[in-house]
């Protein structure tokens, strides 16, 4: 394990959508346990970033990436990692629910199940745990069998949460996981990641300046596909470093 407490790196990372470059030349540490959250205006380069992390983009035609991302100090991008193995230890939330259309109870066995390697016993017993750790399970306990489509919005990203915590991820990415929710379904996504961190390492890009200030320890600035600034999420919002990203944090533009 890295024993400064990094997870993971960016170090040098350039991207490209054909010709067109979205991220220049990107290096930031995202610590363990920890949250990490991307601002910056939209078409920023955000959640390009936050798809490069697990390799997401990959399955972009024309996409390229240089540089490295460093996950425990290896390179996933390397040519002999399993890009099967990254996404399974680093987990995506999207900003729209995406659930299954099957029950409450197959959504979140479905990778578990994919894997092969589980009991029906040991499959029942880590839905339960990611429903509990998704603070879902007292909603749904009692409609397990049930259409995922039936239950709330919020409750269908809680669920999209429960399905990437059940194959035991190390690093969870969220992409505005809060953007299509009301206020109070909001504040429990909030309160969820202030629990998963102490077992995560969770990185979450969010248009609500805000919600980066209630839920993350470090805030990193993205504009026009660079990196302007991280650093400590107070320091960010209260005393930053850059011109452009006070500009940002104070709504003078973006």
């Amino acid at each position: 394990m890295d024993t400064n407490g990094i997870k993971m790196s960016a170090r040098n990372l350039k991207f490209y959508y054909g010709s067109v470059q979205a991220l220049k030349d990107v290096s930031m540490n995202m610590r363990k346990n920890r949250v990490t959250a991307l601002i910056g205006p939209s078409g920023c380069g955000k959640t390009t970033f936050l798809r490069c992390l697990n390799r997401m983009n990959d399955t972009v035609e024309g996409a390229r990436v240089e540089g490295e991302i460093l996950m425990d100090g290896q390179n996933i991008y390397h040519p002999d990692v399993d890009v099967v193995q990254v996404r399974r230890r680093v987990g995506m939330v999207f900003q729209k629910s995406n659930p299954f259309p099957k029950s409450i109870f197959d959504n979140v066995a479905y990778g578990l199940r994919i894997e092969g390697e589980y009991s029906r016993n040991e499959i029942a017993d880590r839905v339960e745990k990611s429903l509990k750790d998704a603070a879902l399970w007292n909603e749904v306990a009692d409609r397990l069998h049930e259409s995922a489509m039936q239950i709330s919005g919020g409750q269908q990203q809680r669920l999209c949460i429960a399905r990437a915590l059940a194959v035991k991820p190390e690093v969870i990415l969220m992409d505005e996981p809060a953007s299509a929710l009301d206020p109070i379904a909001t504040q429990k996504i909030e309160e969820l990641i202030q629990v998963l961190k102490a077992d995560y390492t969770i990185v979450i890009v969010t248009h609500n300046m805000q919600q980066a200030a209630r839920v993350s320890d470090y805030t990193a600035f993205f504009y026009l596909g660079e990196l302007i600034e991280m650093d400590d999420t107070a320091k960010i919002f209260t005393n930053p470093g850059q011109k452009r990203t006070e500009d940002y944090v104070t709504g003078r533009f973006g």
